[in-house]
C-alpha cells in the first residue's frame, strides 16, 4: 500500500509518498480501506515542530475489510469513521473500536471526515462554553474545518450573535454564507462589541486580543495547539475565564458523552441544519498540497487527502 510520511521535521515539502506492508489488525482493531482522510491543522503543525517524526493520524474514512480478535459490533464491507492513532495518510489505516462510528446511508466518506471529528471539537467546545440563549459568541479560524462548524453549531444553539474572526477578508463570503452575523480580521484595530463567548482554535498571538473581546464574566475556551499566554489581570478586572478543551480526554475517559455527541452531529447533518464544507480533495500523493493550504490559512471548509 502507499502512505505519507517525513524523515525530519519542516514544511510541506518534507512530506512523501512510500510504498508499505498493509498492516494486520490487532485486538480491538478494525482494518479499513481509507476512502477520505481529513488533514487537520495540529497534525500540520506537528510536522513543523523540531523533533522526531510522527506517524500522521487523524480522521479517516473507509470500508472495513478484517476485524481484529474481539471485534463483534462490526462486520467485513461496514462503512466506518473515526481517528486512526496510527497512519492515517494511506490506503489502509488501522481504526480501534473505541474510535469507529458507522457512516450513516446518504452520507459520503468525504462527509463523514468532514463532519465529525471537526464536528466534535466544534460542538465539545461550545459544550464547554455553557451558552446561554441570546448570548453573542466569537469563533476564531472561522472559515476552517472546525471553525466553520462552530459557527453554525453556535448559531443552532440560540446564539443571539455570532461573530466571525478570520485571517482574511476574502472569507468574509463564506462565513456569512454560514450565518455569521458579523465578520472581524485579526489585525482590525477592534474585535467590536464584546462578546459572552470565544470559541478559540488560533491561541499563540490572537489568545490576548480574543480575552479582550469578552464582556465582563466571558469565557473563553481554548481548544488551539498553538499555546499562549493570558494576563491573570486581565482576566481579575473583567471577571472572566478561560476553559480547555481537548476531544481526546472525553473519548477516552466519557465513552457516553462522545457517542451522544456525535450521534446528535449525525441527526443535524442528515436534517440538513448542519452542512460541513470541504475546501478541496487532494490525491494522496498531494498531500504536500495539501498541507500547503492550511499553513496558508486560506481554506474555506476542511481539506480532504483522497487515497
Amino acid at each position: 500500500m502507499r502512505r505519507v510520511r517525513y524523515a525530519h521535521s519542516g514544511g510541506p515539502e518534507v512530506l512523501f509518498l512510500e510504498e508499505a506492508p498493509v498492516p494486520e489488525p490487532g485486538p480491538g482493531e478494525l482494518l479499513v480501506r481509507t476512502e477520505a482522510v481529513g488533514v487537520t491543522l495540529p497534525v500540520v503543525r506537528k510536522v513543523r515542530e523540531p523533533r522526531e517524526p510522527i506517524v500522521l493520524g487523524g480522521e479517516i474514512a473507509g470500508e472495513a475489510v478484517a476485524l481484529g480478535a474481539g471485534v463483534t459490533t462490526y462486520a467485513p464491507g461496514d462503512r466506518v469513521t473515526g481517528l486512526t492513532f496510527g497512519h492515517g495518510y494511506a490506503d489502509y489505516a488501522l481504526l480501534h473500536v473505541t474510535m469507529a462510528s458507522p457512516v450513516p446511508d446518504g452520507a459520503s466518506a468525504v462527509d463523514a471526515v468532514a463532519l465529525v471529528r471537526s464536528g466534535l471539537v466544534a460542538y465539545g467546545a461550545l459544550q464547554a462554553a455553557r451558552p446561554e440563549p441570546g448570548e453573542a459568541a466569537l469563533v476564531t479560524a472561522a472559515a476552517s474545518g472546525v471553525g466553520h462548524l462552530a459557527l453554525q453549531l453556535a448559531s443552532l444553539r440560540g446564539a443571539g450573535r455570532v461573530v466571525a474572526a478570520v485571517s482574511d477578508r476574502r472569507k468574509s463570503a463564506f462565513v456569512r454564507g454560514l450565518g455569521a452575523d458579523a465578520v472581524v480580521t485579526y489585525d482590525a484595530g477592534s474585535w467590536g462589541e464584546p462578546v459572552d463567548y470565544v470559541l478559540d482554535a488560533v491561541g499563540g498571538e490572537l489568545l490576548a486580543p480574543a480575552v479582550g473581546a469578552l464582556a465582563p464574566h466571558g469565557r473563553l475556551v481554548a481548544y488551539s495547539s498553538g499555546g499562549g499566554t493570558v494576563s491573570a489581570y486581565d482576566l481579575l478586572v473583567g471577571a472572566k475565564s478561560v476553559i480547555g478543551f481537548q476531544m481526546a480526554l472525553i473519548a477516552r475517559g466519557r465513552p457516553e458523552t462522545y457517542e451522544k455527541w456525535r450521534t446528535q452531529l449525525w441527526r443535524l447533518f442528515l436534517t440538513g441544519a448542519l452542512k460541513p464544507s470541504v475546501h478541496g480533495e487532494f490525491a494522496l500523493e498531494e498531500a504536500a498540497r495539501a498541507h500547503a493550504v492550511i499553513e496558508e490559512r486560506s481554506n474555506l471548509g476542511k481539506v480532504v487527502l483522497i487515497p
